[in-house]
């Protein structure tokens, strides 16, 4: 069997859902938590104003990279507040929550809202899935045999080694983000672009002046360059574990919505300090059933999950945190080459 493929179930179950979907219903666990957003996104705001505030205080230093760390740990923040608004989660109608996408990712976070939102709609509705899903599609790193097969020279080189990449490449993430979003937005016409274009200039202009506004150039280029590295770094260790390394449907398989979700998620178990490090994407198998679940509440829809996934028959798969990028890994190392999977007889 392929690496990481599963054959279909056994059968056809995707009534299986509506039970799950009653019993979360049943315990408000789909309500808004309006209250808890607005106290935590107003700290993330006011701790992100106090970070770059430091930044414009302390000036002409080396020092100021240690300010790096805290600037992109609350950036990173920012980033999982405009995730739950894309899904719905935070207001009760979709133009609120769109707003609140856009001045948190545009303007904040320096990445188009609107391009991320339809990539990432794409995922949610086809996750692992490399024909339908842009996060596992054909690109620099290879989720697949049939990606990896033929690639020579130097991208073969890059391919049998990309479990070792994997990390030291996501420093470059967060400039790939912007890039990325630039692209989108000068591409051609597209709902909104004007104002995601003014919101993403204001950003930029405001984000590359401050610090050679207070630092001579060296050590603005050098914060800059640290702050975007671990943006890229925290981000890459948020999603990495969610679905790197797991089943993979093939062409023609039909799952139902609680298939295609569940078999396809990893969980990470922590306590507090994991679920605010990882944006409560640790509880992706209960964040992909419901994507517009409000995230202080998928912790408390865990035990229901688990327990109808033991009751339908269907693999909950939950596992440590170092682990979980143990696995993704191993999926990479093996999909390269270096160490070729062992094919059944």
């Amino acid at each position: 069997m392929p690496v990481a493929q599963l054959a279909p179930p056994a059968r056809p179950t995707g009534s299986d859902f509506t039970p799950l979907k009653q019993a979360v219903q049943a315990h408000g666990l789909l309500d808004r938590r309006r209250r808890h957003y607005s106290a935590n996104i107003g700290l993330n705001l006011v701790l992100l104003a106090a970070a770059w505030s430091a930044v414009g205080w302390l000036g002409n230093s080396w020092w100021q990279l240690l300010l790096a760390f805290p600037a992109a740990l609350l950036t990173i923040r920012t980033t999982f507040f405009g995730h739950d608004a894309c899904h719905q989660q935070i207001a009760r109608t979709r133009p609120v929550n769109h707003a609140i996408g856009l001045v948190l990712g545009n303007l904040l976070v320096g990445m188009s809202y609107g391009w991320w939102a339809d990539k990432h709609n794409r995922h949610h509705a086809n996750p692992n899935h490399t024909d339908k899903d842009p996060d596992v599609g054909v690109g620099i790193l290879a989720w697949t045999e049939a990606q990896a097969a033929g690639r020579r020279g130097i991208g073969g080189w890059f391919t049998r080694h990309q479990a070792q990449l994997f990390f030291p490449l996501l420093t470059l993430e967060g400039i790939n983000l912007k890039i990325s979003s630039v692209r989108y937005l000068l591409g051609g016409k597209r709902p909104g672009r004007t104002l995601e274009c003014v919101l993403l200039a204001t950003h930029l202009a405001g984000y590359l002046t401050l610090p050679f506004l207070v630092m001579s150039p060296g050590r603005a280029v050098a914060f800059l360059l640290l702050h975007q590295a671990l943006i890229g770094l925290h981000l890459g260790a948020a999603f990495a574990p969610n679905h790197k390394g797991m089943p993979m449907p093939e062409p023609g398989v039909r799952w139902g919505h609680l298939q295609r979700q569940v078999l396809t998620s990893r969980n990470v178990r922590g306590g507090a300090v994991v679920d605010w490090l990882l944006g409560g994407l640790n509880y992706q198998v209960e964040h992909h059933l419901f994507p517009n679940m409000p995230r202080p509440n998928l912790r408390r829809a865990q035990p229901l999950v688990r327990a109808h996934c033991v009751s339908v028959g269907i693999p909950y798969t939950e596992t440590g945190l170092l682990d979980s990028y143990r696995q993704a890994l191993r999926h990479m190392h093996r999909v390269g080459r270096l160490r070729p999977a062992r094919r059944s007889s």
